[in-house]
């Protein structure tokens, strides 16, 4: 029995699913299935019911669970007194982050911070906004980067990057020509857009006040998907700013600001406020600051 394995039956356990469970712990579902039968030998017990085609937790497994929950925060405590008394940022970080928000903001922050903090090991966990809110409270991540307003009063917020939604075309669309673009304008044609989430939300709330109804050519729930079909023309899209740089320096993608409104997609840090946060914690909220703003760090106190 591993501290990996236990890990990898507590997520199983959460998600009652071995598939979602693989996909939290970026292996294939048939790596997850083999590490929970080895734990079963080991312990001689059956710990997940898998028939009826629904994942449970046996009576057995929860017992388990109990004693995993503590084993793995025990061993994180050990790593970060260690750290403490050695007064060096040490142990491990978790944070918990959507899909643009991995493979855009965070890459520079995480390879800035173990430049000046190789002992911290840093994973990330990728979700959507509420599994990531709900991973922080359950302190199963140690923080979390989510798109603002976050109104629980569990939680303190930093804000750490500044953004916006910007329209997204084919360079040879019609609006690609545009210096800007008005709502009613981008209406007129098909629209590619989130299939949830906060800017689904902006979206619905900005066509509503307008008393525009757009078509809509597809629901989406990925934005590197999104992209990827207003690139080939399928429709309109609407992206945050950061998400689509590298896509507009490529020439695939035109951005065009939007003209008569403006949709904030500003990202914070989040975590528990009766969180203790250990030297490596603190030192994360500092660097990820420092490297997305050069504006002091915002506690919002909810």
């Amino acid at each position: 029995m591993d501290f990996d394995q236990l890990e990898t039956f507590l997520e199983v356990a959460r998600l009652s699913s071995f598939s979602r469970a693989a996909g939290r712990r970026f292996r294939t579902q048939p790596a997850i299935s083999s590490q929970i039968r080895s734990l079963e030998e080991e312990i001689g017990a059956k710990l997940l019911d898998r028939s009826g085609g629904k994942v449970s937790i046996t009576a057995s497994g929860k017992i388990l669970q109990k004693y995993a929950e503590e084993t793995l925060e025990a061993r994180k405590a050990v790593l970060t007194a260690i750290a403490e008394t050695e007064r060096v940022p040490r142990g491990e970080i978790i944070v918990g982050a959507n899909e643009g928000t991995c493979l855009h903001i965070l890459p520079e922050v995480f390879a800035q911070f173990k430049r000046q903090y190789p002992d911290v090991a840093v994973n990330i966990k990728r979700a959507d906004y509420g599994k990531i809110l709900e991973s922080v409270i359950d302190n199963s991540v140690d923080f979390g980067v989510v798109s603002l307003p976050v109104t629980d009063n569990r939680l303190t917020v930093v804000l750490i990057h500044r953004d916006e939604l910007v329209i997204i075309v084919p360079p040879q669309h019609p609006l690609a020509k545009l210096k800007s673009a008005a709502v009613a304008e981008v209406a007129k044609f098909p629209l590619v857009v989130p299939k949830a989430g906060h800017t689904r939300d902006a979206l619905e709330e900005l066509f509503h006040e307008r008393k525009l109804k757009p078509q809509l050519a597809m629901e989406l729930d990925s934005s590197e998907l999104l992209k990827r079909f207003v690139a080939a023309d399928v429709g309109v899209g609407f992206i945050a700013r950061s998400n689509v740089q590298e896509d507009v320096r490529a020439k695939v993608l035109s951005a065009i600001p939007i003209s008569d409104a403006q949709i904030r997609r500003d990202l914070a840090l989040v975590f528990r406020k009766d969180k203790a946060l250990s030297r490596a914690a603190l030192a994360f909220i500092d660097a990820t600051v420092k490297i997305q703003t050069a504006e002091p760090a915002v506690f919002a106190k909810r």
